[in-house]
């Protein structure tokens, strides 16, 4: 399977609380909600669609999949819902216990092994395993190597701080541009692979 790192970023590489102003206030951070403003049904949601539709599973930190899993349950009856509400999911959490994991379809990855569980998943036969936000979980992905693909929403927005998707550790990771598509509202919606080195 092939890992896709999905997420809304700003210019300055945040990409905590895209969705709404209390989804993640750590650190202070205040600007909750910042990416609705910036989101073009038409050409990002195209985007979304395809990824949803080359993905086998989706894989969750604890924060996302809490957020998901109290927001898509209640959408059924829209295509787009019925599929986030059917697909397999994964979660990453040292808190939560399986009981915990009411959204259908969610499995708990073994607390002190999360990431090797990520590698027995990827190692599998099958389609795409999307990571739909997750800052932390995605960061420790990148930070190992296991990220096949960035599907990233840049937005026209300077955030200043919070949380960000790429480890700050010196290491270089060259990227190849796939794709780039621009929205009517500025965002660059680009597709990145790892460059073959």
């Amino acid at each position: 399977m092939q890992i896709i790192v999905s997420d809304f970023m700003s210019l300055d590489g945040v990409v905590q609380a895209p969705g709404g102003r209390e989804e993640d206030t750590d650190g202070g951070f205040a600007h909750g909600g910042w990416s609705m403003p910036y989101f073009d049904p038409d050409s990002m949601g195209s985007v979304i669609g395809e990824v949803m539709a080359t993905t086998e599973a989706l894989l969750f930190g604890r924060r996302t999949w809490q957020v998901m899993a109290a927001a898509w349950p209640e959408r059924a009856g829209d295509p787009f819902a019925d599929r986030m509400n059917e697909i397999p999911k994964y979660v990453a959490s040292r808190t939560l216990t399986q009981d915990d994991l009411t959204w259908s379809g969610s499995t708990l990855l073994p607390a002190d092994e999360a990431i090797g569980a990520v590698r027995e998943l990827r190692a599998r036969d099958g389609k795409g395993l999307q990571v739909m936000g997750s800052a932390s979980l995605a960061a420790q992905l990148v930070e190992h190597d296991l990220v096949d693909e960035y599907r990233l929403m840049i937005e026209p927005i300077l955030l200043g701080g919070g949380k960000r998707l790429f480890p700050d550790g010196g290491q270089a990771r060259p990227l190849e541009l796939v794709s780039t598509t621009t929205a009517a509202t500025g965002v660059l919606v680009c597709t990145y692979r790892p460059a073959s080195r």
